[in-house]
């Protein structure tokens, strides 16, 4: 995976922090320790995006469309 080096600003005390967790080894750089956090973020948001979306379907319509799709056909067996 290629990397890209961008600037950023960070809260002073964030910043101590994530020293800290790159003192104690957790993270080998602040640049790593930052990544993970991010990455981590991204997939939270994306969790979260996944269960509005989820939100949105209505149970009734969605088990009536399961229920057409396989009416009269046995399911597959594994």
């Amino acid at each position: 995976m290629s990397t890209t080096k961008v600037a950023i600003t960070v809260d002073e005390q964030l910043l101590k922090l994530v020293d800290r967790w790159v003192t104690q080894g957790r993270y080998p750089s602040r640049s790593q320790a930052i990544q993970a956090a991010v990455r981590e973020k991204v997939e939270r948001w994306n969790h979260t995006r996944l269960a509005e979306e989820v939100a949105k379907l209505n149970p009734k319509e969605e088990r009536a469309l399961a229920e057409e799709t396989f009416a009269g056909e046995a399911w597959p067996a594994f």
